[in-house]
């Protein structure tokens, strides 16, 4: 199956399905925004900017850069959206391709692995990239999870290249979620939708990285709520309290 995945024909057809349908439903969902303004303002501000968002929302995650993101000045390099090396992963890096998005392959989760599966070369281009300009979209809790939990790899991303995190989230409604570690959302066209962008989060190479890593799962956690909470939706995974860099919890 994984040969299958990886075969050059497949994963054309497959990028161009996915790419179809997220361009389907970016164009028809009828979209709440939330946060646009100060968004636009880290993305014009910062030299490199890390934009954040959780891995069941991949199939929305376009939808953004399409109405917004890609038309705000300040980008002085290509964007770019980080993808795993998985079978799975090469039919989202071909699909981004036509919405004007380059794919850096590899994870950046900063975990031990017997292998390392391409972590240390994109983690290298995403520091290159981030500091020459450009943005760089990461699902903090991908590849494997756990759902809706940040890993320390962004973090370490935007200490080492001095990036500002952006945490983005998205909902719509009605919508199907699969049986999948993190739940992934298969949104339908002609529906509710919503874009919440949080505070920017700066953080310094001296900054406590557990501490930054809690900040930004939090306001991940909170801007998706706010998200599906815009669409009618219950939140499913409600935020975990964690302390913030000024010694209080969210």
């Amino acid at each position: 199956m994984k040969s299958f995945l990886r075969s050059k024909p497949v994963s054309i057809v497959l990028g161009w399905i996915i790419w179809s349908y997220m361009a389907l439903c970016g164009r028809t969902i009828r979209w709440t925004i939330e946060g646009a303004d100060v968004a636009k303002a880290a993305w014009q501000d910062n030299d490199g900017v890390i934009v954040a968002a959780w891995h069941s929302r991949i199939l929305l995650l376009p939808s953004g850069w399409a109405k917004l993101m890609r038309k705000w000045p300040g980008r002085r390099a290509p964007s770019a959206m980080m993808i795993s090396l998985s079978p799975e992963g090469e039919p989202v890096a071909r699909a981004i391709q036509h919405l004007g998005l380059e794919s850096i392959r590899g994870s950046s989760s900063h975990k031990r692995k017997k292998k390392d599966k391409g972590g240390a070369a994109a983690v290298a281009a995403a520091i290159r990239r981030l500091k020459k300009g450009g943005a760089v979209c990461i699902t903090p809790d991908g590849p494997r999870g756990p759902a809706q939990i940040a890993q320390l790899g962004p973090v370490l991303l935007a200490q080492r290249s001095s990036a500002a995190i952006l945490p983005y989230a998205l909902a719509s409604a009605p919508a199907k979620r699969l049986a999948t570690w993190d739940r992934f959302i298969i949104p339908f066209p002609f529906t509710r939708g919503a874009i919440v962008f949080g505070e920017p989060i700066l953080t310094e190479r001296t900054d406590d990285g557990e501490i930054v890593r809690a900040e930004l799962e939090r306001a991940l956690n909170t801007a998706t709520e706010r998200a599906e909470t815009l669409v009618g939706l219950a939140h499913l995974e409600a935020p975990v309290e964690r302390p913030l860099r000024d010694g209080s919890s969210a």
